[in-house]
């Protein structure tokens, strides 16, 4: 579907209920929070709902004290969906996105099912940049509060636009939002630089127990709950721990193994490019991108790290 077939859609409705992912990332924030103030411009009623509790790291942004958690009771003209690859994604609220038939699907995962009724999926950096077309072509004024709420997901998902996903159209939109009012400093250092000391000592734990595969192609990190409960950190916190395995000179795949509850772990993959980490997790029932995926994995410790080691050892 085009931006203009999406955008003609979108102006029919008369209000919106905007679903981000589980687990919710600053793409899928700052996706949803700029696609509300959209929509509200143009006199659209919106709100924003996902299944998790956002991290404390976005309270500071404008439109994160609004998400709901649960249904609301009221019934919307469409659901739009942000950043989400598959109907997994919205977790419990599953149920309540397809109850709704006028269903949206904006998102740049290349392992996008095309769950929605209407769909624009393109393979950007970052959901939002998608979001800021799709805004622009409804006509929206791109506002300071708008645009930083989008260079918060294109921050996060190019790592400050120092990952290989970025292209020229990343910057040519960062440059955008920045001419819009968003200040790139102030964004760059809430996400990548602040952090409580909670989870300096949580990213401590990790990188002392840092191993390598593979004559050193394979570099993994793992984060168990005994380092949760020493440290005093929680799940949220461990965004970003990944970029340290990937970033020794002989690794081509990084995987974190973090553990979520009793014999269930969340596992991150990252690539320098010679690998498709996507195709790695889907074997797990996960996807994402070439360069970045993730999946969920279920049993003994052990067992799990090496499916993993035994899985990468294939690709590389």
């Amino acid at each position: 579907m085009t931006i203009t077939e999406f955008s003609r859609e979108i102006r029919g409705v008369s209000s919106a209920l905007i679903f981000s992912h589980n687990r919710p990332d600053g793409d899928t924030i700052g996706s949803a929070m700029a696609l509300k103030k959209g929509l509200l411009s143009l006199g659209i009623e919106a709100d924003t709902i996902c299944p998790s509790k956002l991290p404390e790291k976005y309270s500071s942004f404008s439109g994160a004290a609004g998400f709901l958690s649960e249904a609301p009771n009221k019934v919307y003209d469409a659901h739009i969906a942000v950043d989400c690859s598959t109907e997994q994604m919205f977790a419990h609220l599953s149920a309540l996105f397809f109850s709704n038939k006028n269903s949206f699907n904006i998102d740049h995962h290349v392992s996008n099912t095309r769950y929605a009724k209407h769909n624009f999926v393109v393979p950007t950096a970052s959901c939002c940049e998608n979001v800021l077309e799709l805004l622009k072509a409804l006509g929206v004024e791109i506002t300071p509060e708008i645009a930083e709420s989008l260079l918060l997901g294109v921050v996060t998902d190019t790592g400050c636009f120092g990952h290989k996903n970025v292209t020229a159209e990343t910057l040519v939109a960062g440059s955008e939002l920045v001419r819009a009012g968003a200040d790139l400093n102030s964004i760059n250092y809430r996400m990548f630089k602040a952090q409580p000391i909670e989870r300096a000592r949580l990213f401590a734990r990790a990188i002392s127990g840092l191993k390598t595969y593979h004559d050193g192609k394979l570099a993994m990190i793992f984060i168990r709950q005994e380092d949760f409960k020493a440290t005093g950190a929680t799940q949220d916190m461990t965004e970003g721990f990944i970029d340290y395995p990937l970033s020794i000179s002989t690794a081509e795949v990084a995987v974190s193994v973090m553990e979520t509850g009793d014999k269930h772990f969340k596992i991150s993959y990252r690539s320098k490019g010679k690998v498709n980490v996507n195709e790695i997790a889907a074997t797990f029932g996960g996807g994402g991108h070439v360069l970045a995926s993730g999946s969920m994995l279920s049993g003994y410790f052990e067992d799990v790290v090496d499916k993993l080691v035994f899985t990468v050892g294939n690709y590389l």
